[in-house]
């Protein structure tokens, strides 16, 4: 069987407000949460676990592909949220969205200061 990604672990700030804000993003399923973990489902079965580490977080970058539809509503969602975003990773294009590779494209930040992307197109 081929290898297949299953679940990691993002340290989070308040592990609550960082699935509640990845789960309306992502249109994410809510999981059965245990321990230290507040849990989310995307599609395929891969689960996202939210925790509080006792240590420094370090700013991680995770990206997304979603359909034009999904893109459409989660920007949607950043705009009325005020959610800052970026066209581009260096973030010097605030307020926009991007057509590389030939999708859209957004950069933001989730609560606990990770780097989110959504594409509509893989990039290979």
């Amino acid at each position: 069987m081929p290898a297949l990604f299953n679940h990691t672990i993002v340290a989070s700030l308040d592990r609550a407000a960082s699935a509640a804000f990845y789960t309306s993003i992502l249109e994410a399923d809510e999981a059965p949460s245990w321990g230290p973990f507040t849990n989310i489902s995307l599609a395929g079965g891969v689960m996202l676990q939210f925790a509080e580490p006792p240590v420094e977080i370090q700013m991680q970058h995770y990206a997304f592909l979603v359909d034009e539809e999904h893109f459409e509503r989660a920007y949607d969602r950043l705009v009325t949220g005020g959610v800052e975003h970026w066209a581009d990773p260096q973030m010097t294009r605030p307020g926009e969205t991007n057509t590389g590779h030939g999708g859209r494209g957004v950069y933001f930040k989730d609560p606990s200061g990770h780097a989110l992307e959504l594409i509509t197109r893989r990039y290979f």
